[in-house]
């Protein structure tokens, strides 16, 4: 289902919404990634899907994390090569680059992070909480069998 301005959905307690735009914080270490700070850990299975996944149906992300300067900037060009592209990082909108004595708590309607509560589950699961009537857009590995 590709989600526009006008699109409505029912949640699972039949409320029937109007979609707007999901604003989603994610954070890197421990979410994105393997937690290895300073270092960048490996990624996270599904996370790159994921979040494609999000943008696809029209969520803006933003990178939601701790990371500051040279190693904030590694962290932004791994998710790039990787694919994703950040709408704002630690900011509500690109605009406020340079702005430091804003807190940095971003608006968002969901925060994704290894530390919250509930306990970050993995990204298929994550999918699922936000698209309860989605499938997770996850490829399967195929094994083949001898």
């Amino acid at each position: 289902m590709e989600f526009t301005k006008h699109t409505t959905f029912t949640l699972p307690n039949r409320t029937t919404i109007a979609h707007t735009m999901y604003r989603i914080a994610v954070d890197f270490d421990g979410t994105i990634v393997e937690n290895k700070y300073p270092k960048i850990g490996k990624p996270l299975p599904f996370a790159f899907e994921t979040l494609k996944a999000f943008q696809k149906k029209g969520c803006v992300l933003i990178l939601w994390t701790c990371r500051e300067g040279e190693l904030l900037d590694e962290a932004v060009e791994f998710c790039r090569r990787n694919g994703v592209e950040f709408y704002a990082v630690n900011q509500n909108h690109p605009e406020e680059a340079g702005v430091t004595e804003w807190s940095r708590k971003v608006d968002a309607r969901y925060y994704i992070d290894d530390r919250g509560i509930p306990p970050f589950q993995g990204w298929g699961e994550t999918f699922q909480m936000i698209f309860p009537d989605e499938v997770a857009p996850i490829k399967r590995k195929r094994f083949f069998l001898f």
